[in-house]
């Protein structure tokens, strides 16, 4: 079962990646055409549909490379619980990240890193609200691994990198992980004893 879960997980996020390659070369032989239309435009109601487009654009080979081993590598492992547990932790994460930066960005935003936040704060704060010392363990090690990203949702002056989007695609990613918690069983409803 978990072997089947791990195959099908990599090949959705293997696909996903490719899809992101894709998207950027076509993006640039067209002239950043899909980005002009496809980018959140905050507080615009044309630069809506970027909240579900802006994550598959990129701004340069660079950005994309940033994203797309983070993306690969934390999607996997939020997949190995399962394709639903998957899809609302990257739901939650695209669509808090995309939403924040509508209402609060500073200009055209596009890129998945608000996407790969959530992931890595969902994958974090689960095993804390889970109380499952296994999932704990992997928070600490993706802590020691990936941690210092989360510098990332500070704003820093004359950057052109979306703080917004980072900050809350982490805080969409804690809202995943609080919201696919595992509800203890209330006693006397979960199992029956025999006498």
């Amino acid at each position: 079962m978990l072997a089947r879960r791990a195959k099908l997980g990599l090949t959705t996020v293997l696909a996903f990646a490719a899809v992101l390659w894709a998207l950027y070369l076509i993006d640039t032989f067209s002239g950043r055409g899909l980005t002009s239309v496809l980018a959140i435009e905050p507080r615009r109601v044309r630069g809506l549909d970027g909240i579900l487009f802006a994550p598959l654009l990129h701004g340069g080979v660079g950005h994309l490379l940033s994203n797309t081993l983070p993306l690969v590598v934390l999607g996997f492992l939020a997949f190995l619980e399962g394709i639903r547990r998957f899809a609302v932790a990257l739901g939650t994460s695209w669509l808090a990240s995309g939403l924040g930066v509508w209402l609060t960005g500073g200009g055209l935003t596009i890129g998945a890193s608000g996407v790969v936040f959530g992931l890595f704060t969902y994958l974090v704060a689960r095993g804390f609200y889970n109380r499952n010392w296994r999932q704990i363990l992997l928070a600490v090690l993706l802590f020691l691994m990936y941690g210092s990203i989360l510098w990332g949702v500070l704003p820093v002056v004359g950057s052109n990198v979306s703080w917004q989007a980072h900050l809350f695609g982490a805080l969409g990613g804690i809202l995943a992980a609080f919201l696919l918690r595992k509800r203890p069983v209330p006693p006397g409803s979960g199992r029956i004893l025999l006498r």
